[in-house]
């Protein structure tokens, strides 16, 4: 199969579909790989890397989409790059469809099979190739967040982890899975007050198992979410409903009773974002005020750190860019249930129920002999 990999070009996305370990690793199952130019430049890979791993290294994204069975990518694909899909192609990457109908109709149109890596399951209940990008973005948001409480950036002037003499900083993270998690094992470290909210019990009994103590486990009530964000100086925004829109768990009300100059970091934001008030900012512009209240809301955060984030990313995704490569896609996701899970459109239909639900379109149930 011939498999493309055009570079990104979401604003300040520098990560890059497949790294040359993956390339090699296709290459020796037979396939063959076009690569554009510059594609791994972000993650430290030149296209010599490239082309030692059996790459062709084509110039233009134009050549990768008209030459390519099978695109690979990180982030959904931009307008200009959905003009150049087709149909009986098939596009493997992020897509994050519920909040965004205008992706969704370009990908209509162009009849194209897009898997999203946010809706393969596995037999566990998780979210694999949503769950490295989550866990970047769960420690980054403690990063940025820290950054962002500064005074300089509009923040309150606190240091999160306090010194002697002096409180640490308060942080509410809603949401106790992948994002949650791992942003409290950052605080935890930073010396933070950190409290984890969730509606699920057995989660909140595993976090309270996980840290021994050190983090506060709250059940997300109405009453217990609106204190823990009133307290809060930094609050993580760390929910998921796979596939569809992020819930909105803060509305601007309740933002007047909030520290001001306290910070939300609204890492729901490729969902629709669970604030009110959020809307998907860039890392070249990453925040703005709402009521004193400072959101940090970029939709690709782990797009910062693009080393780290691509080579995990690709240990999560070579396995399911294998199985579609060397069985073609109607076999592979005959073959496995979670890969057939990440079919979000195909054919000029929505496939995925709760995408379908989330933009109010007709769900068309994926049919593999078509």
């Amino acid at each position: 199969m011939q498999i493309g990999v055009p570079k990104e070009i979401k604003n300040n996305e520098y990560r890059v579909g497949m790294t040359p370990a993956a390339v090699r690793e296709v290459v020796h199952h037979g396939h063959a790989v076009l690569v554009q130019a510059g594609a791994g430049i972000g993650i430290g890979c030149d296209d010599d890397a490239y082309r030692a791993a059996g790459a062709r290294i084509a110039a233009e994204a134009r050549e990768v989409f008209a030459q390519s069975e099978l695109i690979v990518k990180v982030k959904e694909p931009q307008p200009q790059e959905c003009a150049l899909l087709s149909r009986g192609q098939v596009l493997f990457t992020y897509l994050h469809l519920a909040p965004d109908p205008r992706q969704t109709d370009l990908l209509l149109a162009s009849g194209v099979t897009a898997i999203a890596y946010e809706t393969i399951t596995d037999d566990r209940g998780g979210l694999p190739l949503l769950a490295p990008m989550s866990e970047v973005a769960g420690r980054m948001a403690i990063q940025v967040g820290a950054v962002a409480l500064q005074e300089s950036n509009g923040g309150r002037g606190v240091l999160l982890g306090g010194v002697p003499g002096v409180a640490p900083g308060r942080i509410a993270v809603l949401g106790g899975g992948v994002v949650g998690t791992n942003a409290a094992k950052m605080a935890v470290g930073l010396g933070a007050e950190v409290t984890v909210l969730d509606r699920s019990v057995p989660r909140l009994r595993a976090l309270d198992d996980l840290f021994l103590g050190r983090v506060r486990t709250e059940f997300a009530s109405l009453d217990a979410t609106e204190q823990a964000i009133e307290d809060a100086d930094l609050v993580i925004g760390a929910v998921l409903i796979p596939g569809a829109a992020a819930p909105k768990l803060i509305r601007r009300a309740q933002l007047a009773h909030m520290r001001r100059g306290a910070v939300i970091v609204d890492v729901a934001i490729d969902q629709g974002g669970c604030v009110e008030t959020s809307r998907p900012t860039t890392h070249a512009d990453p925040t703005f005020v709402v009521d004193g209240v400072v959101h940090y809301c970029v939709a690709n955060m782990p797009g910062a750190v693009p080393r780290t984030s691509a080579f995990a990313l690709n240990n999560a995704t070579l396995p399911f860019t294998l199985a579609l490569a060397d069985k073609g896609w109607r076999q592979a996701c005959a073959d496995d249930p979670h890969l057939r899970a990440g079919v979000n459109v195909h054919a000029g239909t929505v496939a995925h129920a709760a995408v379908a639900a989330a933009l109010g379109r007709e769900h068309t149930p994926l049919v593999l002999g078509t």
